[in-house]
């Protein structure tokens, strides 16, 4: 079983009626339903308003795979909880952020660039085409697809160049954008995949849900957690494989902390 915790911000389903009624159990209930329908996924539910958002150090101890939405919000997250997110993921928790998360702050820290793009909020139509057949991430799917209404996400695209890039979505206005692509952060997998704008029903759709199954899957790390992913010990002379003899000059002492 893939124990798998998805993340909502949890505002506009608050604050918009459209969004409301579109996701009357919020966003994320209608992404851990979908995840839920495969017997292999094991998911439940975190939120922005929780204690900790949701994501204790003992809970991202138990999960394999985090999937991420965010959109008006993303300030709020404590920066503690990112770093925390993070070493997970380093240490082998996949991570699949949706749509806006590109703008997360747990996004752009792994990313380390801007994570930008230019965009546009017109209902337009989306054509997302397969760029990689084989991929595990597009199993079972046509080789593109259509959404009647999506949000323009265009390039550039801010990111470091990925290393796959599993779908390009087009959209009516002309733009194109690599809306689907993966990387490898320490032992962790993570998936960015850029449908799902709030005031549409794109998780309701048969082909995103199969996407988001398909790329809780491919995210997970069967592995045993990488232990303390963020130490750099100060190994001793005596600790050495091979028989040394400490010589010249040295700034720390013998079992010191480096200089962070």
């Amino acid at each position: 079983m893939i124990r798998t915790i998805v993340w909502g911000e949890n505002h506009h389903e608050q604050t918009n009626r459209v969004v409301s009624d579109l996701y009357p159990n919020g966003m994320h209930g209608c992404i851990a339903d979908a995840l839920n329908a495969d017997p292999a996924i094991e998911a439940t539910t975190a939120t922005l308003q929780e204690p900790e958002h949701g994501l204790s150090e003992a809970r991202l101890a138990e999960t394999d795979v985090l999937t991420w939405w965010g959109h008006a919000r993303h300030g709020d997250v404590d920066d503690a909880v990112v770093e925390r997110v993070a070493a997970h993921v380093w240490s082998g928790m996949g991570l699949i952020c949706l749509h806006s998360a590109h703008f997360s702050k747990i996004f752009k820290r792994l990313m380390g660039t801007p994570c930008n793009l230019s965009w546009r909020e017109a209902g337009e139509r989306e054509r997302l085409w397969v760029t990689s057949r084989n991929h595990p991430i597009v199993a079972g799917l046509p080789d593109h697809f259509e959404l009647e209404h999506e949000e323009m996400y265009g390039e550039p695209f801010g990111i470091p160049e990925p290393m796959e890039t599993v779908m390009i979505g087009w959209f009516q206005g002309g733009e194109v954008f690599r809306s689907g692509v993966t990387y490898k952060k320490g032992a962790g997998s993570v998936f960015y995949f850029q449908p799902g704008h709030e005031t549409y029903p794109t998780y309701h759709d048969a082909n995103i849900q199969t996407v988001l199954r398909n790329g809780v899957k491919w995210a997970y790390n069967s592995a045993p957690r990488v232990l303390d992913v963020t130490s750099a010990p100060n190994r001793a002379v005596e600790d050495a494989l091979e028989p040394i003899t400490a010589r010249g000059p040295k700034l720390h002492e013998d079992g010191q902390e480096g200089f962070t």
